[in-house]
């Protein structure tokens, strides 16, 4: 009887301190990303993988349902014990992303992923990912060290070193996204622009360096053909599909089961979710998809705005940074904006490792914008 009342009195006092508004937006995205899955890709999915009709939809439920327990979790401990645990948790999961190229699975020519027996397939960059973020944040925000540019140094250097393993398995999507949240949080803590631009330029030509002169990136170099020239490309399907699929779908959509991108693209219920959603749904669904994106983005900056702790405001800045990085490749992606990259949307869709590392992000920035208990 006590047991049970100590686990009231925890819910009621989180669900007291919590931001409501942060946490609804969250499951309202998730959830609507669980709607799609059930009513757009399940059955398809579940056909190509030769299973139970609805599986691919239970598999979803449980990843979104482990999920919420993260978030109820790391939203829930202490401010300093959740920085304590999240630089070990750093170090550990880079552990496993040093791992991916010497024992990761391949598919599709990327090594990627990890596959313990009975655990299932994961991929390290999204563990690592939230918590770099933090990593960096007690960086940069240290008061160890006086020199500026120490921290700016020791910060790249870290960075660098996970971007060198994500390029050898290759993943240049997640390389530009951990680049990007670095260059985002080293710009909020005040460093010169010159400096920026001259890192920027370096890292440009180190990119063409290695689609033009090193083998194992030139499917890059062909993406990028056939970006700039979709006439005479030989990487354009999926993405002449997807626009197809948008603008087929109109304002209102096709309706529930009436799209034809989920059976003609293999990463429907992934990489080109938004497209599905558009084609059934029609571009209103993805208009209320945004809203719900921007009133989340509006809520945390709100909170980074009346923020004095300069580490506390880098975490929070540094974690919406990377989600609508993330959200934007997406869906420039599905609208021919930038070329193939095999990105995922954040919370809407699926994938065991992408959910989770979502979540983590969502449980950080719930813990940081609780209400401050005096």
């Amino acid at each position: 009887m006590e047991y049970k009342k100590s686990i009231f009195k925890l819910c009621y006092e989180w669900w007291k301190n919590i931001d409501k508004l942060i946490f609804s937006v969250i499951i309202l995205l998730f959830f609507t990303g669980l709607f799609f899955s059930l009513v757009s890709t399940s059955l398809i999915v579940s056909d190509k993988l030769d299973t139970n009709d609805y599986s691919f939809f239970f598999r979803h439920l449980v990843f979104i349902s482990l999920g919420i327990i993260v978030i109820f979790i790391i939203s829930s401990i202490n401010k300093e014990r959740l920085l304590q645990i999240s630089i070990a948790i750093f170090l550990f999961s880079l552990i496993f992303l040093m791992l991916v190229p010497i024992i990761g699975i391949e598919v599709k020519g990327s090594k990627r992923w990890i596959d313990f027996y009975l655990l299932p397939r994961f991929q390290p960059i999204e563990m690592v990912k939230p918590f770099l973020i933090i990593f960096i944040s007690i960086i940069l925000s240290s008061q160890k060290y006086a020199n500026i540019y120490l921290k700016y140094l020791s910060s790249f250097l870290i960075t660098l070193a996970i971007a060198l393993l994500l390029v050898i398995q290759p993943d240049i999507g997640q390389t530009i996204l951990v680049f990007f949240t670095w260059s985002i949080l080293i710009f909020i803590s005040g460093i010169k622009i010159i400096f920026l631009a001259i890192l920027f330029l370096t890292l440009i030509l180190v990119f063409f360096y290695l689609i033009i002169f090193v083998p194992k990136f030139e499917y890059i170099k062909n993406r990028l053909s056939s970006f700039f020239d979709s006439e005479s490309g030989t990487h354009n399907f999926q993405p002449d599909k997807a626009i197809e699929s948008i603008t087929s779908g109109g304002f209102f959509g096709k309706g529930i089961g009436e799209g034809t991108l989920k059976n003609r693209v293999p990463e429907a219920h992934t990489d080109y979710i938004i497209s599905v959603i558009s084609e059934e749904f029609g571009v209103i669904a993805i208009i209320l998809i945004l809203l719900l994106f921007l009133i989340f983005i509006f809520s945390v900056f709100k909170k980074v705005y009346f923020e004095n702790e300069e580490k506390t405001k880098l975490i929070l800045v540094g974690c919406v940074s990377l989600i609508l990085m993330q959200a934007i490749i997406h869906i420039g992606v599905n609208i021919r904006l930038f070329p193939t990259t095999g990105m995922t949307l954040p919370f809407i869709s699926y994938g065991g490792s992408s959910i989770i590392s979502i979540s983590i992000l969502s449980g950080i920035i719930l813990n940081l914008t609780k209400r401050k208990i005096n």
